[in-house]
């Protein structure tokens, strides 16, 4: 009688879509090679829509068309309801890579860059990475979460509902500590979860060797965060490094990495984006769970990054920006690797859309839109580890999910840049968390 009674009281009713398509809907956290074009959809009849049922605890219960969905929980109390006819229902979408705390913007460099400036040459000039830390460095604690919960915000409203967030400029004990508690922060206070990943190796201080730096990341930042997080104060899931020429070698890189794993963290870093370091293979080593940009990624790392079951999570905003050599995505997606995407959000790719990211990755990339999709939410969320819970419409999972105002989910793609228009709603955990301004679908009760 008690279960009874607990399926009577629903968080949320979603109801007569033309399509929702599930990403999956057996339990897979991956789908390789061509099973990356396949998508589980369930689509209306000529006489019946598409339901999705949420329980309490804001996660799915069931999928199906509205009478068969409405027979599973006869007399049930809705506590919101969701008419979505003609509209499309996929899975909230995952950001697989983000830099979202810093002060300072970086829009003076853009000229330089349009100009014919390398990455490089704009570090080496005194902007890039080191411009950013000095200003997040002088910024308060308070200054960055006023600076970071808009972005955040931002994100939602484009249908983010999962993101992962580094620190990173800050290259000492201090700052790092504050950015991680910056995110620990707006946790409570944002409508998306933050995977948090700390990247005390993102640069090397003016002041250091990267040899220097390597020694405190590891002997001096890794213990501060450990000892924080075992204290109660931090929650971090990775360790990432900026493995390139100039910044962190293979050697020096691999030795932050086992560090970080040593103490329980995930390996999640850059690689492969400048020049051909065979980061991919070092990483792949190590059991890496994710390897983010690998525009310069050779053969052998791509064989192994797939047999590790490494994610290779896909930056298009960055290969844009800098005008470099666009990642190889059809030869990673071919050959095995779990292929995701990110906005790479930061100071130098200012970008919080992930439907603009899967737009760039269907034309610069040659993905697929399925492909461009999968790799937005189920591979995505798999590459932070949490594809059990996220990324796809499955009874049990969270009830993240994004109501596109058009009876095809691809418009969320194929209209660049018009997601105000097209996103009618944004629901974290069975909670609308954002709505459009026209929208009159939602009804609660």
């Amino acid at each position: 009688m008690a279960y009874a009674m607990s399926r009577r009281e629903m968080k949320l009713l979603v109801r007569g879509a033309s399509q929702v398509v599930q990403v999956a809907a057996a339990g897979e956290k991956v789908k390789l090679k061509s099973a990356m074009s396949q998508l589980a959809v369930v689509r209306a009849t000529k006489d019946q829509g598409v339901s999705i049922a949420v329980d309490k605890d804001g996660r799915v219960a069931a999928v199906g068309l509205d009478r068969d969905v409405e027979a599973q929980f006869p007399g049930a109390s809705w506590g919101t309801v969701v008419e979505a006819k003609g509209c499309s229902v996929v899975p909230g979408l995952v950001d697989a890579h983000t830099h979202p705390v810093w002060a300072g913007d970086r829009v003076h460099e853009f000229a330089m860059k349009l100009a014919g400036a390398s990455y490089m040459e704009v570090h080496s000039a005194g902007g890039g990475i080191n411009f950013t830390v000095e200003h997040t460095r002088a910024a308060s604690e308070d200054q960055l979460l006023q600076l970071l919960l808009p972005r955040l915000h931002r994100m939602t409203r484009a249908g983010t509902t999962l993101v992962e967030c580094k620190s990173g400029y800050g290259l000492d004990v201090e700052t790092e500590l504050k950015m991680l508690r910056v995110l620990e922060k707006a946790r409570p206070l944002a409508n998306l979860t933050i995977s948090s990943s700390f990247c005390g190796a993102h640069s090397v201080p003016k002041e250091l060797t990267a040899e220097e730096a390597t020694r405190r990341v590891v002997e001096d930042q890794l213990p501060a965060v450990k000892a924080a997080m075992d204290a109660g104060e931090l929650q971090v899931d990775s360790i990432d490094v900026f493995c390139e020429q100039g910044v962190f070698n293979v050697d020096q890189s691999r030795r932050i990495l086992e560090a970080g794993q040593k103490e329980g963290l995930m390996i999640n870093f850059h690689a492969d984006e400048l020049h051909p370091l065979k980061g991919a293979e070092m990483g792949a080593s190590l059991g890496a769970e994710a390897i983010s940009h690998l525009e310069e990624i050779s053969k052998e790392g791509i064989a192994a990054m797939a047999t590790a079951g490494t994610v290779g999570v896909l930056l298009p905003t960055t290969a844009h920006i800098l005008r470099l050599k666009p990642p190889p995505a059809r030869a990673m997606i071919d050959g095995g690797v779990p292929v995701a995407l990110g906005t790479d959000f930061n100071p130098n790719a200012f970008c919080l859309s992930m439907p603009v990211v899967m737009h760039m990755a269907c034309v610069i990339l040659r993905m697929t839109l399925k492909e461009a999709l999968i790799a937005a939410t189920l591979h995505a969320a798999h590459a932070l580890r949490k594809a059990h819970s996220h990324g796809s419409i499955e009874p049990g999972k969270m009830a993240d999910l994004v109501i596109v105002d058009a009876p095809r989910w691809e418009h969320l793609v194929y209209q660049l840049g018009g997601t105000d228009h097209i996103i009618s709603h944004v629901i974290k955990a069975g909670t609308v968390v954002h709505t459009k301004s026209t929208d009159t679908h939602s009804t609660r009760h």
